[in-house]
């Protein structure tokens, strides 16, 4: 065990002497004090992990203590996190490669038993759930059993898992969401475990399988989403190679005024961090206003890291993460853990205390804060709520040009914000008449047709859940009701809600405006949202209407939360209500009314927005620690669907081959103990031409799966109805679908087709070119022996660390990506498994470099992985060719080693099989 710097040190907490890695014993050489709270975590991590330099050495270490804040990024550090949590849609895929790793350390001569994982790995189902049924006391239960039927295969496969593997929980179906049980009972904030015969306490720091894991670094503790397969090493005890991030800190003042939530906070933090660019740095939250944020805002603020782009958003410890602790019913045995190391360790954070030194500085006054929501189509995009009348208008045009050909007036009319005279019909020009139940109704664009309480990010914060059901009972006082048109949702995010919920007695009131229960989970933050009423469904395909979502979620990417749905706009749990009562976008709830009571008296927000102190006094009397402890007694053992689910039995998984959800995955056949090299790229075709912002979920296969897509034509050809194809999310166990789906999302454009929208390309195997699927073009590519690249524009890859938008990108036969720029995950992600990321310099693109797609692309100067720059020569049909460099994005040595074994899994699949059988 090493030690050069001599800082392990013994703390006595509740009678329990332990042993720790104090950050004040480094101190007497570096000046600590000064480095953010993060940076000391990063600290601690490489001091307990010291192994003499083969992953930790003495520099290591001396690099993060004398941290310079202004330093671009440029020295490699091994992080180990203390846990790993999952959620099912990235847990199962997770699982299946454990379950093939087993059986490929077996056949390269090891032990199937070294498959398993080191450290507490806890997953969480929370994906399945879908709103199939909505607006109806009976709509918990039925979706539950919709989710239980559709996913029975999975789930057996999964209790398999928890019994066949050590150090492995599941979170049965029907919990909470990943985000909210981890932050209500996963999360340890000080860990105690034995290592080694001696007694160890440390900061919990976590890797999970999804974006959002940030949401804990609201209870300081540090974590981050990454990519399944880097999971996966973690889980099986390889450190995680990172470069020394910069850090931003951002300083909160003052507090939130009245009528501003937490959710309005959040998208201004969002929108100031993303036009600061903060992607790959951390972010740290600091300053006086602290002390005016309870920890669910914190959480709140955390939990958007991703759409921030940074990769956490965290807060220090201090009496309100211990107010949290005792709150959610931790014992008070680790809760004086928690307070007597943070102290110990100079992590504790007290009001006044000085300042730690940033890379940069941005500052807020809470007290600027203002009603918003972000739209329609990117988190970052807030709009102000008295502006959001103007800015639908504004983008509905694009929406619905090529239907109705707007006359120059009609387009002066929405630059001016409208009028009452001009073009109002030929505004509205897309209509539908529909008949709901009985009701004749009008739909046009900008209707809200989903209005959803969802998501990991506003479903853990009481004020704006019972800010929600506030509102709900003063609109139905008043006799208001949502528009017959609008599917409403209540997805809270853990069992705890439901119970403050109702013991305030406003879950009542939110069931009159017809948000019932329709699950635990995430739901439409996801595309999980169901069908819409057919009767919806036929009027906007009728009227071809841009209609609009309304959901308390994080992510509004298009086409992400219903296909049919154009425009999506982001708010807080009140204002999902309030727009479900509206039924419409185009409007100013700070001038127009709401509404109308029975007797037609003109109703304004205002007059059912609730108070600051209403919602904070119904807060302390509803909300205690015996809701938490009640909720999480039993939190593993699931009900009675869950365990009755048969499950096989052994140390290795018994695959059906006639299983569309769980397959044996190839990345392994054919595998020796070999290392090969990094070679360069000869005659490769370009699969697609992309601009900016392409998210993981234009990539990788997400939502529903359409009976004409290449995936639904598999379903069906190996008997699957299009009424059991389930989505894409449930299906990341069977790589025969999930190819299929890969950039197959229906807005997707690809500028080889002149931008249309899509998962299609060209072809270029045949003359003249042929446009087909992006699956079916690289199969037929992929026949020929013909290698792949992927072109695109600037963001590449943000949004949820789906490891799908890697694998799939490898199964198609991309070798490598070039792009401007790459969001964190995404980057590491592709490194993992085996695709080449590369960088546009400064200035350059495909547009610039006159780049169409229809080259035949050359990557040559990689020098087996060792080359910053590399060029490519990119070569038209008529002999002419353009050459320009870009940056090879392999950062840091470790990555080099992972690619060169053709990804993270293959390097540690070697170390295991070279090692002696357990």
């Amino acid at each position: 065990m090493f030690d050069s710097f001599s800082t392990r040190r013994q703390l006595t907490v509740g009678g329990r002497t332990l042993t720790y890695y104090s950050l004040p014993a480094l101190a007497e050489r570096f000046d600590i004090a000064r480095l953010p709270y993060s940076m000391k975590i990063l600290l601690e991590n490489l001091l307990r992990h010291e192994d003499g330099g083969l992953t930790v050495g003495k520099e290591h270490i001396e690099a993060v203590a004398s941290w310079d804040p202004a330093k671009e990024p440029d020295t490699e550090i091994a992080f180990m996190p203390a846990r790993v949590v999952l959620q099912d849609f990235t847990g199962v895929p997770c699982v299946v490669d454990l379950a093939a790793m087993r059986d490929a350390v077996a056949r390269l001569g090891g032990d199937p038993k070294q498959i398993n994982p080191l450290i507490p790995s806890e997953l969480v189902i929370d994906h399945s759930i879908q709103v199939d049924v909505f607006g109806r006391p009976d709509a918990l239960d039925l979706n539950g059993k919709i989710e239980f039927e559709r996913n029975k295969e999975r789930y057996s496969f999964l209790r398999w898992g928890q019994k066949a593997f050590d150090n492995f929980k599941v979170v049965p179906p029907n919990t909470g969401i990943v985000h909210q049980v981890n932050l209500e009972y996963l999360a340890r904030v000080v860990v105690e475990r034995e290592v080694e015969g001696e007694l160890l306490a440390f900061p919990d720091t976590v890797f999970g399988t999804d974006s959002h894991t940030t949401m804990v670094n609201g209870l300081g503790v540090l974590g981050w989403g990454v990519g399944g397969i880097e999971a996966e090493a973690a889980m099986l005890g390889q450190p995680s190679s990172m470069l020394i991030p910069q850090v931003v800190g951002f300083k909160l003042t003052g507090k939130l005024p009245e009528g501003a939530t937490a959710t309005d906070l959040v998208l201004t933090v969002t929108q100031m961090l993303r036009k600061l660019g903060v992607v790959g740095k951390f972010v740290e939250f600091f300053g006086d206003g602290l002390q005016h944020l309870p920890l669910a805002d914190r959480a709140t603020i955390g939990n958007m890291a991703p759409e921030y782009g940074a990769t956490c958003g965290i807060f220090p410890i201090d009496a309100e993460a211990l107010n949290y602790l005792r709150l959610s019913g931790r014992p008070e045995s680790q809760i004086a853990l928690v307070e007597a190391y943070a102290k110990a360790q100079g992590l504790w954070h007290e009001p006044g205390a000085p300042e730690a030194v940033y890379s940069t500085v941005l500052e807020l006054d809470l007290g600027d804060v203002r009603p918003s929501l972000a739209g329609p189509k990117r988190p970052q995009d807030r709009v102000l709520l008295v502006d959001l009348k103007k800015n639908f208008r504004e983008n509905v045009v694009p929406l619905t040009a090529a239907r109705d050909k707007r006359s120059p007036e009609v387009a002066s009319y929405v630059a001016e914000g409208g009028g009452a005279a001009v073009g109002n019909e030929q505004l509205r020009k897309g209509v539908a008449d529909v008949e709901i139940n009985g009701e004749k109704v009008r739909l046009k664009d900008g209707s809200v047709v989903i209005a959803a309480i969802t998501s990991c990010t506003n479903t853990s914060n009481p004020a704006v859940m019972l800010g929600a059901g506030l509102l709900a009972r003063n609109a139905a006082r008043l006799g208001l009701k949502p528009k017959p048109w609008v599917k409403t949702s209540l997805g809270p995010g853990s069992l705890v809600v439901t119970d403050y919920l109702r013991k305030a007695g406003v879950l009542d009131d939110l069931e009159k405006l017809g948000f019932y229960l329709v699950g635990y989970g995430c739901t439409t933050c996801i595309g999980n949202s169901g069908p819409l009423p057919p009767e919806v469904s036929a009027g906007i395909a009728a009227g071809d209407l841009a209609v609009a979502s309304v959901l308390s979620g994080n992510r509004n990417f298009e086409g992400r939360v219903h296909p049919e749905v154009k425009m999506n706009y982001l708010a807080s749990p009140p204002l999902v209500v309030a727009f479900a009562i509206a039924g419409t976008v185009d409007i100013d709830l700070g001038s127009e009314p709401i509404g109308q009571t029975p007797d037609g008296k003109d109703v304004f927000l205002r007059d059912i927005w609730p108070s600051n102190k209403e919602i904070g006094d119904v807060i302390a009397a509803t909300l205690g620690p015996e809701l938490f402890a009640q909720n999480y007694a039993d939190v593993f053992k699931g009900d009675s669907r869950w365990n009755t689910i048969e499950s096989p039995e052994g140390e290795s998984y018994g695959w059906d081959p006639s299983s569309t959800y769980i397959k044996h995955p190839p990345y392994f056949e054919g595998m020796s103990m070999a290392v090969g090299s990094i070679n360069d790229v000869h005659g490769a075709r370009v699969l697609g031409l992309f601009g900016d912002s392409i998210t993981t979920d234009h990539i990788s296969p997400a939502g529903n799966i359409k009976k004409d897509s290449p995936a639904g034509r598999f379903l069906i050809s190996r008997g699957v109805q299009p009424a059991d194809f389930n989505s894409y999310g449930s299906r990341r166990g069977n790589d025969d679908v999930m190819v299929r789906g890969t950039f197959a999302n229906i807005r997707i454009k690809n500028l080889m087709l002149g931008g249309e929208e899509g998962g299609n390309t060209l072809y270029f195997g045949s003359t003249p070119p042929e446009k087909t699927s992006i699956y079916d073009a690289a199969m037929k590519y992929k026949a020929g022996g013909v290698p792949l690249v992927v072109i695109a524009g600037k963001e590449y890859g943000t949004g949820s660390s789906r490891d799908w938008a890697a694998k799939g990108t490898n199964l198609l036969g991309v070798k490598a990506v070039i792009a401007e720029s790459f969001e964190r995950i995404h980057r590491s992600n592709l490194v993992g498994m085996g695709v080449l990321p590369l960088q546009f310099l400064e200035g350059e693109n495909a547009q610039a470099l006159g780049l169409d797609g229809s080259e035949t692309i050359d990557v040559i100067g990689l020098s087996d992985g060792m080359a910053k720059r590399a060029t490519v020569i990119a070569r038209k049909a008529d002999g002419g060719e353009k050459r320009f460099e870009v940056r090879v994005l392999l950062l840091t040595p470790k990555e080099v080693e992972y690619f060169r074994h053709g990804g993270i899994l293959h390097y540690v699949l070697r170390q295991l099989a070279a090692k002696k059988s357990l």
